[in-house]
């Protein structure tokens, strides 16, 4: 499959959003805090110039981890019919490409627990046990030192 993968506005992550992370919920709850600070980054996955992936890019901390210069990786999500043909791994790629250029020593998200499987092939690992984040489901706290 031939995509191409472009910085785009918080905006523009929300159809994606909505269809994969959000279903049910007002249009609103894909507005995520720190969206439209100049530190956070988006991306898209495009095919044939249809919006197919998003992955967003916050400049935030951890308390978990020792204080390194991290990021987390936040509403990373391909539509359906496109899932398992390699976009979300290009996706997380992307920003992984981009932390390095940054000098950043860690990134980390929390992943649904659906996911895990994706993330740990990709080199992530989980720390502690699963938590539930209200009105969104069971996730776990993962991470890749860079």
């Amino acid at each position: 499959m031939k995509y191409c993968i472009l910085k785009i506005t918080s905006i523009d992550t929300y159809p994606v959003r909505h269809s994969v992370l959000r279903v049910g919920k007002p249009i609103g709850s894909c507005h995520f805090d720190g969206d439209d600070l100049p530190s956070t980054l988006h991306f898209g996955a495009f095919s044939n110039e249809q919006l197919v992936g998003v992955i967003s890019l916050f400049k935030i901390g951890n308390t978990t981890f020792l204080k390194q210069k991290s990021f987390q990786i936040r509403g990373m999500a391909v539509l359906t019919a496109y899932q398992k043909q390699g976009i979300g791994e290009a996706l997380v790629s992307e920003v992984e490409n981009f932390c390095f250029t940054q000098k950043a020593t860690l990134i980390w998200f929390n992943a649904r627990s659906s996911a895990i499987g994706f993330y740990k092939k990709m080199g992530y690992e989980s720390r502690g046990i699963e938590f539930e984040i209200k009105g969104v489901g069971p996730h776990y706290l993962m991470y890749k030192q860079i």
